[in-house]
């Protein structure tokens, strides 16, 4: 089986990884060729490509599958349409021409609710941007072309673990809406999600990656300053989204069991807890 890994960066070098060690033959697309270069080193096919240019899709090798990790190379609508929609027209294109799988990588961002309200697979997309409803628009792309999405939420794993840095820095804190909910997805249990999409998604399915317990943010924001031995900050920044992002169909249809139920099992080996004093 050979499978395409467009975007093959911290996420999609993770899955293409998985890949590999499966058996899979697995070519990386990158668009920076020194990046593109170093999927060798875990035996990924390197490919140089940017999907969105004039004419990518006829350099793209014959597949059997392709994963769509593409991420946008700017917080721009003009960005967000060339790396989710241009760079998935290229994609399902050439998927179509030789009857190939496509499992798409998409974003809970299409969901804007800021009420609590629990989201889950049938709920209909409410964006609140203009980048958010570039998503929307891609998701509609690869599953009226028989692709599968799965939206993953909060990212986070073995070489990022942002929200850390953000608490100690006091850009995540106590405040103004701090009882919104938080949604996060394991790196591991994301590559677990796609991985199982590709296996076992049906045509044109949406699927949800994330963990089985969202969290308010103060829980969030509590817990890993208690982890660092440091008082929860306090600040007055705006309130963001406020959603409960829920899985449990995808992971009943998907087969999916996760390595990291909630935040607090993914973060514990990655933010060692602080000594106590004696």
């Amino acid at each position: 089986m050979h499978v395409l890994v467009a975007g093959s960066g911290w996420l999609g070098a993770a899955i293409a990884h998985r890949l590999v060690v499966g058996g899979a033959r697995v070519t990386g697309i990158r668009r920076d060729p020194a990046r593109a270069e170093a999927l060798r080193a875990i035996g990924v096919e390197p490919l140089a490509l940017d999907l969105a240019a004039p004419g990518a899709a006829d350099r793209l090798p014959p597949f059997d599958a392709a994963i769509a990790c593409q991420s946008a190379g700017a917080d721009t609508v003009e960005a967000y349409r060339a790396a989710y929609v241009v760079a998935n027209e290229a994609l399902v294109g050439a998927a179509a021409r030789q009857g190939a799988r496509v499992v798409y990588t998409g974003s809970t961002g299409v969901f804007g609710q800021r009420d609590g309200s629990e989201v889950d697979e049938a709920t209909p997309p409410a964006p609140a941007s203009a980048t958010a409803e570039v998503l929307v628009e891609a998701e509609a792309l690869v599953r009226a072309a028989g692709g599968v999405v799965v939206r993953l939420s909060g990212l986070y794993g073995p070489g990022r673990a942002g929200i850390v840095d953000r608490v100690r820095a006091g850009r995540l804190a106590l405040g103004p809406g701090d009882d919104a909910w938080m949604n996060f997805c394991h790196l591991e249990d994301a590559s677990a999600f796609v991985l199982a999409a590709l296996a076992r998604g049906a045509p044109g399915a949406v699927h949800h990656g994330s963990d089985a317990a969202p969290a308010p943010r103060r829980e969030v924001v509590e817990w890993i300053a208690a982890r660092l031995g440091i008082p929860p900050p306090r600040g007055d920044a705006a309130p963001g989204p406020n959603r409960r992002i829920r899985s449990d169909r995808t992971r009943e249809a998907l087969q999916v069991t996760l390595a990291f139920p909630s935040f607090r099992e993914g973060l514990a080996p990655l933010v060692p807890a602080a000594a106590k004093p004696r």
